[in-house]
């Protein structure tokens, strides 16, 4: 079966936020340092404990992401966001609380014209989350 998955850039920091993904969503972490890896030579620009790459898995969830090893400025832009589609109320009120720490440009959960609980908010990363529950699949 054929996937887009999201692949994320930090500036330094991509450690710091997969671990308060993990600890927001769960899972399990895979984090590879540019230090003592075979790319060590090529990324001389990346800082110091760089994040080569990193993996978050849970379920059918895949989360990729990486610190900006070949240029200096990292551009963030806002034609992006993460779509998280919650099985449960429970669930997407959960992850809305523990995502949204620090988080700014919040719009609160609240069933939407459509039907579904939504909200969205960019989190202390810098990273778009829209979170969506259709209360009408629940499972």
């Amino acid at each position: 079966m054929t996937q887009i998955n999201v692949y994320l850039t930090f500036d330094g920091n991509c450690a710091e936020a997969m671990n308060f993904y993990k600890e927001c969503l769960g899972g399990e972490l895979m984090l590879n340092k540019v230090e003592g890896s075979p790319a060590e030579g090529e990324c001389a620009e990346a800082k110091p404990g760089a994040i080569m790459h990193a993996e978050l898995k849970k379920d059918n969830l895949l989360l990729m992401a990486s610190d900006m090893l070949m240029q200096t400025e990292l551009l963030r832009g806002n034609a992006t966001a993460l779509s998280l589609n919650c099985s449960s109320e429970t669930e997407i009120r959960g992850y809305f609380d523990k995502l949204s720490a620090g988080a700014s440009d919040i719009h609160p959960l609240k069933v939407e014209f459509w039907g579904a609980l939504f909200g969205m908010f960019t989190d202390k990363f810098g990273v778009r989350w829209l979170l969506n529950f259709d209360q009408n699949t629940e499972h």
